[in-house]
């Protein structure tokens, strides 16, 4: 009786091992060992206060320089971008294991969960004297109880680090970069959170920009594919799985397969409409810049009279029908001087590429102003 016990026991663990197990022609028996889920090796407390360095998060793996995100990390691009002087833009958004984003509708930011972090990194290619790229600011915004902070973090000149920017105020850096054939010499601006303040501000409360599913609705290429960026944040587990049938999505404005007012509303609206909404640093104004409030033509400043007249087109429209020239919109968007230009904080330069845009679409419009 023991020895068929004995053989039971020996013929049902060779055949629990069979089941685990294959073999190869020699009959050599090798065990499937599955891969153990990956685990995001990010380090935030939204409880504590910012770290000193940028790589105490571990948002990136292998070298802080190359940018690549860890496991988690997940990129993401608004589908028009917000000018900085051309400065070039590497965006990331982190979330809690279980946690997500919730959709509200298609103007406003997506509501993300507390201890979530943006981060947003500056750099220039074609840096001159060595046609280098170079790292300048990685901002990390992160939600609290209380709301979002912003960290500001400055890169070495040996691009091996980012320290956090404790001085209150904003910090300048001097860089030259060929921009499409051309060398351009900047006095770059890092900005304190006072002045982040300025734009991401909405009834006095810090926001986000460019977070909105109208501005988010189009496909970008991951490492692992190309997919629409509302779905993957989904099939990621960041965004609730409640998405309407449509939604209604701005364009690229430098795609010209699309019409130029739609262009030229999807950028006005990223570069302007933070401060033009009711809330907003400018929401005294009269003008509305939202992407869902230029259809009105009197929203967007056509044949209306500024707040405030500038002294060379002092009996001028914000938007003269037919004449960019004569158009304080388009004055605002090619001047540099703080006092006139538009957006006056992010930019020192005009964006020449837009504005030939706005020009073309201002000459375009028809009638007179009475």
């Amino acid at each position: 009786m023991k020895n068929t016990l004995l053989f039971l026991k020996i013929a049902f663990s060779l055949a629990i091992f069979s089941f685990v197990s294959c073999g190869d022609d020699e009959g050599e028996m090798t065990a499937v060992i599955e891969d153990p889920p990956p685990v995001s090796t990010v380090v935030l407390d939204p409880n504590q206060p910012p770290s000193q360095k940028l790589s105490d998060y571990k948002f990136f793996k292998g070298e802080l320089k190359n940018q690549e995100p860890a496991y988690s990390v997940i990129p993401y691009e608004p589908i028009s971008a917000l000018f900085s002087d051309y400065a070039l833009k590497k965006r990331f958004v982190w979330m809690p294991n279980g946690q997500k984003a919730t959709y509200i509708n298609a103007s406003e930011i997506l509501n993300f969960p507390i201890g979530t972090a943006l981060i947003k990194n500056f750099y220039y290619n074609n840096v001159q004297p060595n046609n280098t790229t170079f790292i300048l600011e990685t901002r990390v915004m992160i939600k609290k109880e209380e709301g979002w902070i912003f960290a500001e973090y400055i890169w070495n000149d040996e691009q091996t680090e980012a320290f956090l920017n404790q001085t209150g105020d904003g910090v300048f850096k001097e860089i030259t970069w060929i921009q499409n054939g051309t060398p351009i010499t900047l006095n770059y601006n890092m900005p304190a959170e006072s002045q982040c303040f300025t734009c991401h501000k909405l009834d006095n409360n810090k926001v986000l920009l460019g977070l909105e599913p109208k501005s988010l609705n189009f496909d970008y290429t991951y490492e692992d594919g190309t997919q629409n960026q509302l779905q993957k944040l989904i099939d990621f587990g960041y965004l609730e799985d409640n998405l309407p049938g449509t939604i209604e999505t701005m364009v690229d404005w430098e795609d010209t397969s699309q019409p130029l007012e739609i262009r030229v509303r999807s950028y006005i609206d990223m570069n302007c409409a933070s401060c033009h909404i009711e809330g907003g640093q400018a929401g005294y104004r009269g003008i509305r810049l939202a992407y869902g409030d230029t259809t009105n033509p009197e929203n967007f400043g056509i044949c209306e009279d500024p707040d405030t007249p500038i002294p060379v087109l002092f009996d001028k429209k914000i938007i003269e029908p037919g004449n960019a020239e004569e158009s304080i919109l388009y004055y605002r968007m090619s001047v540099s001087q703080e006092q006139y230009r538009m957006p006056q904080q992010g930019r020192q330069i005009a964006h020449e590429q837009a504005l030939r845009m706005i020009a073309e679409w201002i000459n375009s419009l028809p009638g007179t102003c009475d």
